[in-house]
């Protein structure tokens, strides 16, 4: 297999075996590994991948780079992918393929702090290329790549297509703001105007605010719950 290959002022890690890329690409924030090192592990059934960001926004400007990784992803699945592979998106990070889960991504910061600068961020992807079990179908709620007409989108080609569509969409968000991250964002949505319960609060999931915290109709009242909570502590 040969290594993946990479935008400009993006370096990859590959890990094997059942390293965790996530917890890797931490350990390497903490240790002051420069923004845009790709931390990615290929073996096994999952694609499993990491990118170091260094925010210079407060934490929860910098959560919208979970969102915008999402919107790489569709577009990495939107060209590799057969034209009938539906890709949705949760708010939460988990990602939808035709309906059912297959993945998530996944935040943690240097902070949890919102109006405070983070050293770093790293946003995950775990993705589920092929079931580890003999009968896949078990389970209608989740699904596998090769299950949905992907068998032949390799983890390589995924992982290239994902960390390239993933910079157009943060180079857009940086110059032009949020609104085109939002609308394509919202399209990608499929349970906007549906009751939901987040935390253990119940409501309607009435669409975001400007730095995508979920806004939560309860009766006459609309409350906010930042994506900021969405981190891994």
């Amino acid at each position: 297999m040969s290594e993946p290959q990479f935008p400009p002022l993006f370096q990859g890690e590959p890990l094997t075996g059942r390293a965790d890329p996530f917890d890797r690409a931490i350990a390497l924030a903490i240790a002051g590994t420069d923004a845009g090192t790709v931390v990615y592990n290929l073996h096994g059934s999952q694609l499993r991948a990491s990118l170091i960001f260094a925010p210079e926004q407060p934490l929860e400007r910098a959560m919208t780079a979970l969102p915008v990784c999402g919107l790489g992803l569709q577009a990495a699945l939107g060209a590799l992918a057969p034209p009938e592979v539906a890709v949705h998106l949760e708010w939460d990070g988990r990602v939808r393929v035709n309906g059912a889960t297959c993945g998530r991504l996944r935040a943690k910061a240097s902070s949890v702090l919102p109006d405070a600068e983070p050293d770093w961020l790293v946003i995950g992807l775990e993705l589920d290329m092929t079931s580890p079990e003999d009968n896949p179908g078990s389970d209608p709620t989740h699904t596998y790549l090769s299950e949905e007409g992907c068998a032949d989108v390799t983890a390589e080609a995924l992982l290239e297509a994902w960390v390239r569509h993933s910079l157009y969409w943060i180079n857009r968000w940086l110059e032009d703001g949020p609104r085109p991250v939002h609308d394509d964002w919202r399209a990608l949505v499929p349970n906007i105007g549906e009751p939901v319960e987040i935390d253990g609060q119940a409501g309607t999931f009435v669409g975001v605010d400007e730095t995508f915290g979920l806004l939560l109709r309860q009766g006459n009242d609309t409350n906010l719950i930042p994506l900021s909570t969405r981190l891994e502590v």
